[in-house]
This record gives structure tokens, C-alpha cells and sequence, in this order.
């Protein structure tokens, strides 16, 4: 990790941790349990990537850094992807007992309490940007993107291809489908929502960036999925061989751990390939591409 990475990541994961603890909403009567679930899932230590390549989006397109909508945007990534992980990992989904190195919602509460924190989690996102002190056409766009990104054209078809996927050998085709959706969707809005909560408007810049967080956001998975079999459980903050165990289909199981190295490098280089037109403000942008492919070695 480079030192201008480093820094930008340290200090943009406290400003949004900060953000977060204040978006939570307060207490009322009979409601503590939920919100201890929503908190324990939302404020854990999670990485805040798709906080960070937000603001690294609008930092690439030499936006205001300090713009109420960018902050908005971040936590409403953040808490959109908290929802998805306490889902993902229900019973019914991934049946997972560990996440972030401590017990999954479900375990820590119950199941009911995980799917009611999801689900408000989910609102809390979207009522984050409404409250923002923006110009309403940039709000309405960013949570088009967002709502385009999580649902039944984004996030949520992907986890539908993913259990459907089970005890099966897809193609690689299927594969990149798969989690073009499941993963890469929120990853490729994060980039988007930063550059059009700062009034990034070229169409030709949003393609550009759109590009490179596609490349992003699959590599991420491969990187991912390696990492399911060659990182022990507490590095991964969750049971190593998980996929494996319950039969899913990965990029190392299609294409052998060497392929699955290869074929995340070549996502690297076409992410830095759809920033050539861009000057040193998206250098944060290609050493997070790196770094995504280095993660835990």
C-alpha cells in the first residue's frame, strides 16, 4: 500500500466512521434491541471500501471533497452493504455463524432481529441521502445509483444466481454475471455515486469510471475467493473454505488458484487502462486497484 493510500484511507474510514454513529436514529420504546443489532452490524470493523473508492471517485474528478452529499453517499454505501452482509449470511442464505471475526447478526441476536436490522439498514441508506443539504437533481441521481446497484438489476439478482449457482459448475461466463452483481454492482456505484454527488455530469467521465469499477469490482471477488482457501479464518474474519464446504462455485474451483492470480491481475490492468485519460487526481483510484489484488498477502 502505497503512503498517499495509506493516509487517504485512514483518514476518510475515521470521517465516515464518524458519520456513521451519527446517522444511526435514536432510541425509542421496545426498539433498543434493533437498534444494538443495526449498530453492532454497521460499526463493526469492517474496511469501508465502498466508503472510500466514493470518496476516491470524486476525488478523481477533482470534486469538493467537502460536500454534505459526498459524506451522505458514503454512509449510505456503507449502510446498504451492511444490510446485504446480515442477509447474505441468514440461515436461508449462506448460513454463516462468523463475520468481521465476531458472531453474525443472526448468532449475536436472533434471526428475526438480523432481518428486521437488515431491513432498516437498508431504508437508513436511502434516508440518509434524502436528508442531505443538496441540490435535489444530484440526490435523485446518486440514489438512482444506488437503488439501481442493491436491487433486482443489481446486488439482490446477484445473490439470486449465486444460490442458484450451488452443486453446479458454472461457466465463466455465468460466473462474471454472477458477481458483476453480487459484488461488483455496489463497488462500481460507490465510484459513480462519489464523481455525481460532487456535479460530475460527462458522460464520457462516467463511462471511463463506470469501467474501471466493473474491473474493480470483479477482481475484488477473485481476490476474494483466493483468499477463501489460502488465508487462515482469523485473517478472513470468517470460516476459511467456507465456499468450498458448501460447494459453491469460485474463480479457484473454474480456473485453479494460478488462474485465479492471473485472471485478477488482468482485471487490475484494465481498471488502470480505463483511467488513462485521467491525471494524478486518480492516482488514489489506481493504487486502490492494486491494492484490492493484494489484500491479505
Amino acid at each position: 500500500m502505497t503512503p498517499d493510500l495509506k493516509q487517504f484511507i485512514a483518514s476518510h474510514s475515521r470521517r465516515v466512521n464518524q458519520l456513521l454513529e451519527r446517522s444511526l436514529p435514536a432510541r425509542i420504546p421496545g426498539g433498543e434491541r434493533l437498534l444494538e443489532a443495526m449498530a453492532y452490524s454497521l460499526l463493526g470493523a469492517g474496511k469501508r471500501v465502498r466508503p472510500i473508492l466514493s470518496y476516491a471517485g470524486a476525488h478523481a474528478v477533482d470534486g469538493d471533497m467537502q460536500t454534505p452529499l459526498l459524506d451522505a453517499a458514503a454512509c449510505a454505501l456503507e449502510c446498504m452493504h451492511a444490510y446485504s452482509l446480515i442477509h447474505d449470511d441468514l440461515p436461508a442464505m449462506d448460513d454463516d455463524d462468523l463475520r468481521r471475526g465476531v458472531p453474525t447478526c443472526h448468532i449475536a441476536f436472533d434471526e428475526a432481529t438480523a432481518i428486521l436490522a437488515g431491513d432498516a439498514l437498508q431504508c437508513l441508506a436511502f434516508e440518509t441521502l434524502f436528508n442531505s443539504e443538496a441540490v435535489a437533481v444530484r440526490v435523485v441521481a446518486v440514489a438512482r445509483e444506488l437503488a439501481r446497484a442493491s436491487g433486482a438489476t443489481g446486488m439482490v439478482a446477484g445473490q439470486a444466481i449465486d444460490l442458484g449457482a450451488v452443486d453446479t459448475v458454472p461457466t465463466l461466463e455465468v460466473m462474471e454475471r454472477m458477481h458483476v452483481h453480487k459484488t461488483g454492482a455496489l463497488i462500481e456505484a460507490a465510484v459513480i455515486m462519489g464523481a455525481l454527488s460532487v456535479g460530475t455530469e460527462d458522460a464520457r467521465t462516467l463511462r471511463a469510471l463506470r469501467s474501471y469499477a466493473k474491473a474493480v469490482g470483479l477482481s475484488f471477488q477473485v481476490r476474494d475467493d483466493i483468499l477463501d482457501v489460502t488465508a487462515e479464518t482469523a485473517t478472513l474474519g470468517k470460516r476459511q473454505g467456507a465456499d468450498q464446504q458448501r460447494n459453491k462455485p469460485t474463480y479457484v474451483s473454474l480456473l485453479g488458484l494460478d488462474g485465479a492470480v492471473q485472471k485478477a491481475r488482468q482485471l487490475h490492468e484494465h481498471a488502470l487502462d480505463s483511467l488513462s485519460d485521467f491525471g494524478a487526481s486518480a492516482d488514489i483510484l489506481r493504487d486502490l486497484s492494486a491494492y484490492i489484488i493484494q489484500r491479505g498477502a
